[in-house]
């Protein structure tokens, strides 16, 4: 099966360098049309320069595709809003949305500042609020849409220093596990790219011989698996060094305590029940943990009846 992007139009944030650059031009290479989103600014989210966006879209051109650069801010609503109307006014349409932009602020959480703190959530969550706002109802008008969220292995695992980031990033999960919802019956998939790559944001974290395994052509192969006709919903994927695998947020069968047992005591007696993953499984919906719950409790009722 070769996967094609003929028709379709799409939005790529952070597209000036790095992942999101890879995505872009592998996109208009399968055939997109590509907004190139960036603002330009350096790591840590300082300055502005349309410089290298308008090189991805020299590059894409040069090759024959189509491409425009914009430089709107992703935290700021009314800049999304532009880039989205800009694109409908030369193409009519909006099928695919890449939120990849964002910066890197990392600090101990003892030494991070509340400023620092904010910009990281302003433009990796708000930045894809903004952005998924901004075409969602465009894509569920036309009954089609793709949105990739980028999260990263430090929302969901954690990592030293980046509470920020590793906030804003899982943030971004649960953004994607309410839009999927919400977006199904318009045929409008949503899912999220967990990447591991050499960028201007890995550059200085880790050697140079790993890095040199780590391209963003690899991960750049999952985003495009996350976006095209056939792609699944709801579904994380990490991807880096070649290497893919999915993750997902498994939630135990859990224990029932009948009303006299409900004390933190008996929560701790029974904890190796509690975190027996026998029958564990992923949840639909929130409504799913409290429907288990119930039923549990009814059960109890029965049975003591």
């Amino acid at each position: 099966m070769s996967i094609r992007f003929d028709g379709k139009v799409a939005i790529v944030t952070g597209a000036g360098n790095g992942l999101g650059r890879s995505h872009a031009l592998e996109l208009a290479a399968r055939g997109a049309k590509v907004v190139i989103n960036d603002l330009g600014g350096a790591r840590d989210g300082v300055g502005a320069s349309s410089e290298a966006a308008d090189s991805v879209v020299a590059e894409i051109q040069a090759a024959g595709g189509e491409a425009f650069a914009h430089g709107a801010n992703v935290a700021i609503f009314s800049e999304v809003e532009d880039m989205v109307a800009q694109t409908v006014a030369k193409w009519g349409q909006v099928d695919i949305l890449i939120n990849n932009a964002g910066i890197l602020r990392d600090k101990s959480f003892s030494k991070m500042s509340i400023d620092d703190f904010k910009l990281v959530m302003d433009v990796h969550v708000m930045g894809a609020v903004n952005c998924s706002k901004a075409v969602w109802e465009i894509m569920k008008e036309q009954k089609y849409g793709r949105i990739v969220m980028t999260t990263s292995s430090s929302g969901l695992y954690g990592n030293f220093g980046q509470s920020n980031y590793g906030a804003a990033k899982m943030a971004v999960v649960g953004l994607m596990n309410t839009l999927a919802i919400e977006g199904a019956k318009y045929n409008v998939h949503v899912n999220a790219l967990a990447p591991t790559a050499a960028t201007r944001m890995t550059e200085d974290l880790m050697p140079a011989e790993v890095l040199a395994m780590l391209v963003p052509e690899a991960v750049t192969a999952g985003a495009l698996t996350l976006c095209h006709d056939n792609a699944p919903s709801r579904f994380i994927l990490c991807a880096g060094g070649g290497g893919y695998a999915k993750s997902s947020i498994f939630e135990t069968d859990g224990i029932y305590l009948s009303p006299e047992q409900q004390n933190p005591e008996a929560v701790v007696a029974n904890w190796e029940g509690i975190c027996d993953t026998a029958n564990q499984a992923e949840l639909e919906t929130g409504f799913k943990q409290s429907e288990k719950f119930l039923l549990k409790a009814q059960a109890y009722l029965q049975a003591n009846q």
